[in-house]
């Protein structure tokens, strides 16, 4: 992990989230919205945190998130579009590496991008950027996909 403090974060942060999602949100979307604003506010390499809904084959829709205005429709590239493509989170530590990289805040330098899933199909993916190069790996991947199976269920909002 990154950071050696991270782990322990993202413990106390699922157990913040737990209640909050199965208790209180009432759908999806609000959901969604409170898990944006719980890890852009208690993990502080994030320069932005949220999600985006698939919307076509080739198209995704911005939905709730926190930090700099986002690109509202990300089309025919980019890190989130391939992570959809391919069904598997994605760690980027250095977003200039990536062909087809969509800046929707040039301050960006690495990036993470989950998929969100309602069965068998991916509706949206978590997307988190930071402005530090490398503040993302793979130990990242499962406590970010545990944290997202608090949506599991979810009616849509």
């Amino acid at each position: 992990m990154v950071e050696a403090r991270r782990a322990g974060v993202y413990e106390r942060l699922y157990a913040q989230l737990e209640p909050l999602i199965k208790q209180k949100s009432p759908n999806l979307l609000a959901g969604m919205a409170t898990i944006a604003a719980l890890l852009h506010a208690k993990l502080r390499h994030h320069s932005w945190t949220g999600f985006y809904f698939v919307a076509a084959a080739d198209e995704l829709h911005v939905g709730p998130y926190q930090g700099p205005v986002a690109c509202q429709v990300l089309k025919g590239r980019g890190v989130c579009r391939q992570a959809v493509l391919d069904r598997s989170p994605l760690v980027v530590p250095d977003v200039q590496a990536f062909p087809g990289h969509i800046a929707c805040d040039a301050r960006s330098q690495s990036e993470i991008v989950l998929p969100v899933w309602q069965g068998d199909t991916v509706i949206a993916v978590l997307d988190i950027d930071s402005t530090d190069k490398a503040m993302f790996d793979q130990d990242d991947v499962a406590p970010l996909q545990r944290i997202l199976g608090l949506l599991d269920g979810l009616p849509p909002g």
